[in-house]
């Protein structure tokens, strides 16, 4: 392996390779650690019962390898899981257009909830959430939206690394006040919560103003030549999140997953019709439905959850074809077959190895 990928997180972490591999699926996230990368479980729609039990079975499957948790704790949310609360204040206008698509696409109500409707996002499921983490043997925490500094501080008392997701250079100096230990630069290319700033205008800003604070790229990366372009920029690093939709690990719907390998990085929209903040995924019937001018507009964080959990949970159940979509970002056209977590850090890293080799041969020849 070339020597340029082994950064400072490398030896902070003990890993191989300097790749983040964020995903909800803890088997992605312990495929990742055991290839010689950094897994991050996304579990911000996990109960905290579900995160204990998570990360510590991630804990006895790892040992002391690297791992780490990631968690969105946005402001403003209502101070307690009150769903009939909320439920009341959802303007008959967007409950009649989600009843629509319900009779439109013959999507059953079968009484369960979603994933975005399991509980109400609040103040108070956030601070279990946290303790959960807080009192969890794992070593990273992240923080995908939002890095409230008593959050930062008491992750950093116990012993926790804390990384911030940051799409402005506004959020980075704000996490970077709060005290976060490293920064993620995500682009617009970015799949899932992403902002308006392309990755390679947004990660340079970053960097510059990150001081002594690593900085990690994110959005859009699928090939080892942008890991090492990421490098050669600054970062010490590179997170993925989209490439892992395509692994075994994963376990993608079939129907999902051929949707993916057909998508072009143009096949790929922001919407806030899942959770009501822009949310990058491929495009289907459920973006076209709510990118129509009938459409009403969106409803702010986390009223739109509520008033779409469950009907997007009964598409996934009863498998509605048309609705059926995943969250992913531009670098979905990278990849275009199956494969295993393994076998996508090995051909990263063979590229960008041979990236950067190309790069170092062409700077030593003499014009």
């Amino acid at each position: 392996m070339n020597r340029a990928l082994q950064t400072t997180i490398c030896d902070r972490f003990r890993a191989e390779v300097p790749i983040f591999g964020f995903a909800h699926s803890p088997e992605v996230v312990a495929a990742v650690t055991e290839a010689g990368g950094i897994g991050i479980w996304g579990a911000t729609r996990n109960t905290p019962e579900e995160i204990t039990d998570g990360l510590g079975r991630l804990r006895d499957r790892l040992g002391d390898a690297p791992f780490g948790i990631d968690l969105v704790l946005p402001s403003g949310m209502p101070e307690r899981d009150d769903r009939a609360a909320l439920e009341a204040q959802i303007p008959n206008e967007h409950t009649a257009f989600v009843e629509s698509l319900r009779a439109k696409y013959g999507v059953p109500v079968d009484g369960l909830p979603g994933t975005r409707s399991r509980f109400v996002r609040s103040q108070q499921m956030a601070e279990r959430q946290l303790k959960a983490v807080l009192d969890a043997e794992v070593p990273i925490l992240a923080m995908g939206v939002g890095s409230p500094a008593a959050a930062v501080r008491a992750a950093k008392d116990r012993g926790k690394c804390v990384v911030a997701l940051v799409g402005t250079p506004k959020h980075a100096r704000s996490a970077v006040e709060s005290g976060a230990e490293i920064l993620v630069a995500q682009g617009y290319d970015a799949g899932a919560h992403t902002g308006e700033i392309g990755t390679f205008s947004l990660a340079p800003q970053i960097i510059a103003q990150a001081g002594d604070v690593p900085v990690v790229v994110a959005g859009g990366v699928g090939c080892g030549s942008q890991v090492a372009a990421a490098l050669a920029l600054g970062a010490v690093g590179v997170w993925l999140g989209t490439a892992w939709l395509f692994t075994k690990e994963h376990a993608t719907h079939p129907v999902v997953l051929d949707k993916l390998i057909r998508a072009s990085s143009s096949d790929t929209t922001r919407l806030r019709a899942d959770s009501g903040k822009t949310l990058r995924q491929i495009k289907t019937a459920w973006s076209e439905e709510w990118e129509a001018p009938t459409a009403p507009n969106p409803l702010k964080m986390p009223f739109q959850d509520i008033l779409v959990g469950d009907f997007l949970g009964a598409v996934e159940r009863h498998e509605i074809e048309p609705l059926l979509k995943s969250e992913a970002g531009q670098s979905v056209g990278f990849f275009d077959e199956p494969t295993t977590v393994a076998d996508v850090i090995a051909r990263l890293t063979e590229e960008a190895d041979d990236a950067l080799d190309a790069l170092t041969r062409r700077s030593s020849v003499r014009v």
